[in-house]
């Protein structure tokens, strides 16, 4: 498995895209608490590269190829045994591709992503491009039958799989912090699931260098129990506790995080709750 290539593809990046290369310097700063050094925002830019690469031979369940530790696995062996599915909230953050190695250490592991349509269909084309035997169960946002769709799912027992750190179109959001400044988080996520009174989870397949990639799980609620009343309240507050583990590793794996825009941006007062 060969990278070289990777590093002109990374510093062409690097060289002819400002608008991402000035999103990138903003986050780091914030992110190293200080101004990034050229070679620092260089390997952010490596680091992304670098998952995309790397697909390839994961989309292909080659996880031998790779160093893979992972923390938290007995919380999702304990959510498995459960049977009843719950939600895996992600970020546009390492790889999710390598969190199917998890899958091979835990039978009756099945995960289905949510997304929004143009999204779905991309992934579609690439799966079938890399490896046409791969059938990934994606569930298209934004139709009327989504929510029966990923009921059926978490019914059946699966993990339903989301992006919880980007905003599309007109969704309402919640003020958090991140890396010390107000940024605006989706509630719709965290609000399917309090509906579904389904437990949350926290993923990340974060990237380390080299060959390794370390897997992590983290609770971040528990709507099942939910009283007549709480569940704006619980929905607002399982944001932040997403947004508080958003934040601690943005701050050990700042070169993980691929959103090359300005995230800090303020939306319309109308979306914000």
């Amino acid at each position: 498995m060969s990278r070289a290539p990777l590093y002109a593809i990374a510093a062409y990046f690097f060289l002819f895209a400002p608008g991402a290369r000035r999103q990138s310097r903003r986050f780091l700063r914030r992110a190293l608490g200080r101004a990034p050094r050229a070679w620092e925002r260089f390997r952010h830019v490596l680091y992304f590269a670098t998952t995309i690469h790397d697909r390839i031979y994961l989309i292909n369940g080659q996880y031998d190829k790779f160093d893979i530790t992972i923390e938290g696995e007995a919380l999702m062996r304990a959510q498995v045994k459960l049977g009843h599915g719950a939600f895996l909230m992600g970020a546009h953050m390492g790889s999710f591709e390598v969190t199917g190695s998890v899958g091979r250490r835990q039978p009756g592991l099945h995960v289905a992503m949510a997304m929004y349509e143009d999204n779905a269909r991309k992934i579609n084309a690439i799966l079938a491009a890399i490896n046409p035997k791969a059938s990934p169960d994606i569930i298209s946002l934004g139709h009327i039958d989504a929510m029966l769709r990923i009921a059926e799912r978490l019914d059946a027992g699966a993990f339903v799989g989301i992006l919880g750190d980007r905003t599309l179109g007109d969704e309402p959001v919640h003020a958090v912090t991140i890396l010390g400044e107000r940024a605006y988080l989706p509630i719709g996520p965290m609000r399917a699931a309090a509906i579904l009174r389904r437990s949350v989870i926290f993923m990340l397949g974060l990237y380390r260098g080299g060959n390794h990639y370390h897997v992590v799980f983290e609770p971040v609620a528990d709507f099942s129990a939910l009283t007549p009343g709480t569940r704006d309240a619980a929905v607002r507050a399982a944001v932040e506790r997403y947004a508080q583990l958003l934040d601690r590793y943005c701050r050990s794996d700042p070169y993980d995080w691929f959103n090359f825009f300005d995230f800090w941006r303020e939306p319309p007062a109308r979306r914000r709750s």
